[in-house]
């Protein structure tokens, strides 16, 4: 039976191993590597690594350890959103409950782990220590108050994500947010930082000793894997997010999104559907409405035949009262019109004889500096749908998003009003 001593040997020498019992067997030696720097490290650190490298699982286990280990200190997390926190910190309860740190518990305190709160928020066991009511773990979103907090550890995950990319705004705000955290962490306290950059100008700036894992050197994606994911991104995302640098994308038509959080802007809007049939292209879905200049819309996309997204494209319709949907019909012959029209909503199919690149160039362009995203808690943005606008040019793989975007506003633009003539009829 193994002792205390070696119990924490293998705590300090293999943790990873520990977390593949918990059954995260995808981790491999540099996810070792990786939560032994977060939970014994005392300098501040930042890794930079592709996406899906799996940083915020070697978190969650991370602060499982640090909880048991080191009750005595306070941690503090910080993600992009609270439903971002709020996954970690069910996460790391998950891990805390496990037979195996039960018995870490029991291993090295002599008593059973008992989590005395679990909440959205934060986590804190019977191993806390001191009087202060402040939780061993407090979880936080970058739109949270960081005034009277304090922590010995700071850690932050993916506070820059596609928001960063396209709001030079959001980028200042994070960079703000990072430099207040100096004050947030006691003295002799450390800041850790993880994820994925976004733009040349992003926080990570800001953070020091960073190391990077591009996909190519994590050994988590196969040649195959990578040149699939390459081909479904443009270059400057995939040189961002998977090689961890920043190339010119000179031929980018639209930078800089703007946002929206009030879902009842698009009451009495619009939509549009660019279908999908099978094959490489997407289901796009765009709900448009024009007030005083500004361009409301919720964009929406799916790698599926638009038969297996109608169900939920028509529910948000629903509930966020968007009126006639649109759709071309030179593909399918009316078929995408019926099949929403015997759902009990209303549509209008066109036959599109505009070429695609004007069509975007024109209608979209014009209006992209009034073009506002739908933001919110309910209606969260769609990343990849914001990406392929964002990624397009002339060239561009994938380009079905920015032309449901286009389609959509020319569609409001062209369509009747009522016009009043003096004198009469």
């Amino acid at each position: 039976m193994p002792t205390r001593a070696d119990l924490i040997d293998l705590v300090y020498d293999c943790p990873a191993d520990i977390a593949v019992k918990l059954g995260y067997d995808k981790l491999t030696d540099l996810h070792n590597k990786w939560i032994k720097d977060m939970v014994f490290g005392t300098e501040d650190e930042t890794i930079q690594a592709h996406r899906g490298s799996f940083k915020t699982t070697c978190l969650h286990i991370s602060f499982a350890f640090i909880l048991v280990l080191f009750p005595g200190e306070r941690v503090i997390f910080l993600r992009k959103t609270d439903d971002d926190v709020a996954e970690v910190m069910t996460a790391t309860a998950n891990v805390l409950q496990s037979e195996w740190f039960q018995a870490l518990g029991r291993m090295l305190y002599g008593t059973d782990l008992v989590i005395t709160k679990a909440t959205q928020s934060s986590v804190s066991t019977n191993l806390k220590q001191g009087v202060s009511g402040a939780p061993q773990l407090l979880g936080l979103g970058c739109g949270g108050s960081l005034t009277g907090k304090h922590a010995d550890k700071v850690f932050t995950d993916d506070i820059v994500n596609v928001k960063d990319r396209v709001s030079a705004a959001e980028r200042e705000r994070i960079k703000l947010l990072y430099m207040e955290l100096q004050n947030i962490r006691n003295r002799g306290g450390r800041i850790f930082n993880t994820g994925t950059p976004w733009h040349k100008d992003d926080a990570f700036q800001l953070m020091p000793n960073i190391r990077r894992w591009s996909c190519f050197e994590t050994g988590l994606m196969s040649r195959e894997d990578i040149e699939r994911v390459r081909a479904s991104m443009s270059p400057s995302l995939f040189a961002a997010n998977y090689e961890l640098k920043h190339i010119a994308d000179e031929d980018a038509m639209f930078t800089n999104a703007q946002f929206f959080k009030e879902p009842q802007l698009l009451a009495d809007g619009i939509g549009h559907i660019d279908a999908s049939y099978g094959g490489a292209d997407y289901t796009a879905f765009t709900c448009v409405r024009e007030k005083g200049g500004a361009w409301y819309a919720h964009i929406r996309m799916w790698h599926k035949h638009v038969d297996d997204c109608l169900d939920e494209i028509l529910k948000e319709c629903k509930a966020l009262r968007i009126g006639t949907i649109f759709c071309e019909s030179n593909a399918d012959k009316g078929y995408l019109r019926k099949s929403i029209i015997r759902r009990g909503h209303p549509c209008c199919s066109y036959q599109e004889a505009e070429n695609k690149y004007i069509k975007i160039s024109t209608h979209l362009r014009s209006q992209w500096a009034n073009v506002r995203f739908l933001d919110c808690d309910q209606y969260p943005l769609d990343a990849d749908a914001l990406n392929q606008v964002l990624d397009y040019s002339e060239n561009a793989a994938h380009d079905d998003m920015p032309d449901s975007l286009a389609s959509a506003i020319r569609q409001w633009q062209s369509k009747p009003g009522v016009k009043f003539f003096k004198g009469g009829i």
